[in-house]
């Protein structure tokens, strides 16, 4: 049969992802059994996934230890894990979780009044970056996404960088799947306003607003080593 450019992108992406998950469970039931390889070929298969969930939230070292966290947190609740979700989704949970908590330690090390959003693009800046930026939208990009609130930054990331559906966003984060399709909106609206701020160049906003979705997928993480 044949298909449409836009539905067989579609169902080439839907393809993807359940030949994704349908590989993610059967290594996870061999590392319940104890197959500890099977438990390493899934760790090394999502690292830099996970890696890339945190590189442009938090600076430093911070990032490594975050991501040591999700797959320790990952170790400790496997067998919880009820497999009514995608193993990437039930990752990306605990990885969720892991950055609220972060959040939460830095507001309890600073005075009171401290914004952690203003603070963490502070330090975003200022430190090497972990994203491949070779055109001048991604890095305006870029710094925009770092300006916005936590909570829609995290939506767009997973949305566009992850390739995850809103419907997994929400498992994610524990909200309805309209409060998500809703958050995802706002955050491109922010993301609009953020890009206007930022830049004095009209050529450069009006080329980065135009194809901001193009410009978002096409932001990758430089790989890090595992282990």
């Amino acid at each position: 049969f044949c298909l449409s450019r836009g539905r067989g992108d579609v169902y080439k992406r839907e393809f993807r992802i359940a030949r994704l998950a349908s590989d993610d469970l059967e290594l996870l039931h061999r590392w319940r059994a104890g197959d500890e390889v099977a438990g390493q070929a899934l760790f090394e298969r999502h690292f830099e996934s996970i890696y890339g969930f945190f590189c442009n939230k938090v600076g430093g070292e911070a990032v490594d230890d975050l991501v040591q966290e999700t797959f320790l947190g990952c170790v400790r609740s496997k067998e919880r894990f009820r497999e009514d979700a995608s193993f990437r989704t039930f990752l990306f949970a605990i990885a969720h979780r892991q950055m609220m908590k972060y959040r939460e330690r830095w507001y309890k090390a600073r005075e009171r009044g401290a914004d952690f959003d203003e603070g963490r693009a502070a330090e975003l800046d200022n430190s090497p970056s972990q994203l491949i930026v070779e055109h001048d939208e991604q890095l305006l990009l870029v710094r925009a996404l770092r300006r916005l609130p936590l909570e829609l930054q995290v939506v767009l990331e997973l949305f566009y960088w992850q390739d995850l559906r809103s419907l997994d966003i929400a498992e994610i984060l524990e909200l309805p799947h309209g409060t998500v399709r809703s958050r995802i909106r706002r955050a491109r609206e922010q993301l609009a306003e953020r890009l206007q701020e930022l830049s004095d160049d009209p050529a450069l906003r009006a080329s980065t607003v135009r194809n901001v979705e193009d410009w978002l997928r096409s932001l990758q993480v430089r790989k890090a080593a595992a282990g």
